[in-house]
């Protein structure tokens, strides 16, 4: 799964991974948590009080998710529980749910996706590609995600400034791709807002998006499996 930020975050700062369909969701560990910022490292999160190692500090949902192609058609896009039942999306014929619950549920995030999968097929975005794509259509909406309330997608850090140009113009031909995936969606990407831009999307994500398979614009809109 790729994620836009961490499910779960235990002491020690390991993330837990758990199903963002499930659960409790929204809600907050008894520990007080603050943000803050460390000098030549960027933004973090941390406690005020002592906590126990392993102790859960904080459980909410990412802002977005997606599942990895190796996943596809073995876990369901929402709860990410496997079922050798799933019921595919009519439409793009690429997402797969538990049932007819999981999928009204996801539908929001899935939507505009589902138009952008049909319109590029038999081909298929990169896994950061596809997430950054979640990204974009959830900026547009302006969804508050219960997760943004220590942590918002715009205060997370782009490291560009700390890439080699090489890593740089990997992540151009993805913003490249992109404008590409979303075109049946968003026909001018100079007509959006100055905050959602393709390149530092692909800064702020947590994945490694610029690795040797994505490197060149003519792989980044892969076959589709």
């Amino acid at each position: 799964m790729a994620a836009a930020a961490p499910g779960h975050v235990l002491a020690g700062g390991a993330p837990a991974l758990s199903s963002p369909g499930g659960g409790a969701r929204g809600r907050m560990e008894p520990a007080a948590l603050e943000r803050f910022h460390s000098p030549g490292k960027g933004n973090g999160l941390r406690s005020r009080r002592t906590v126990r190692p392993g102790e859960l500090l904080y459980r909410d949902m990412p802002f977005a998710y997606v599942l990895s192609k190796e996943q596809l058609g073995s876990v369901c896009e929402l709860c990410l529980r496997r079922n050798g039942n799933l019921h595919r999306c009519s439409q793009c014929k690429v997402a797969k749910y538990c049932g007819r619950s999981c999928q009204k549920e996801a539908w929001l995030d899935h939507k505009q996706e589902c138009r952008c999968l049909k319109s590029i097929e038999p081909n298929f975005p990169p896994d950061s590609v596809r997430l950054a794509g979640r990204i974009v259509f959830k900026l547009l909406r302006q969804s508050v995600c219960p997760s943004e309330r220590l942590y918002s997608f715009s205060n997370l850090q782009s490291n560009a400034e700390q890439l080699s140009e090489e890593m740089k113009d990997g992540l151009r031909h993805l913003a490249q791709t992109l404008q590409l995936y979303l075109k049946t969606e968003i026909q001018d990407e100079s007509q959006l807002p100055p905050a959602i831009d393709f390149f530092q999307i692909f800064t702020k994500e947590v994945e490694k998006v610029a690795s040797s398979e994505e490197n060149s614009r003519s792989k980044c809109l892969e076959d589709c499996p």
